[in-house]
């Protein structure tokens, strides 16, 4: 069976998904105060092997844990549930403005809702 990975489109897919992601979350006021001053090249890196991962493709991640990677958001800057709500509809936004089907829209928005305690510290 394909992985959504496979289904979206591999790596052109990913890579063109995190680049307009990343449009939408700095324009989007509720959230784009927690990337002031952030290696925006390196974020985009990260985020397309934690996406590549996530959705089945080859395990290239290595960065930290979604805990670590955030604690310091959830700790100084307030990090909550309105901003990961935030951030998963602009993830859902980019996933249709790319043309992907519902169900697979579905399917990522799942695996991104599976790290939310972990990103909020949690889990």
């Amino acid at each position: 069976m394909s992985t959504l990975y496979e289904k979206i489109g591999g790596e052109a897919a990913v890579d063109a998904a995190v680049d307009l992601f990343y449009k939408k979350v700095l324009a989007d006021d509720r959230i784009n105060q927690f990337f002031e001053g952030v290696d925006m090249d390196k974020q985009h890196r990260m985020q397309k092997g934690f996406l590549t991962f996530a959705f089945g493709g080859p395990n290239n991640y290595n960065g930290r844990n979604m805990a670590a990677a955030h604690r310091k958001l959830v700790e100084e800057k307030g990090l909550d549930d309105s901003h990961f709500d935030a951030v998963m509809e602009d993830l859902g936004a980019t996933l249709v403005e790319l043309g992907v089907p519902d169900e697979l829209i579905a399917e990522a928005a799942g695996i991104a809702e599976s790290v939310r305690d972990a990103v909020l510290g949690r889990g």
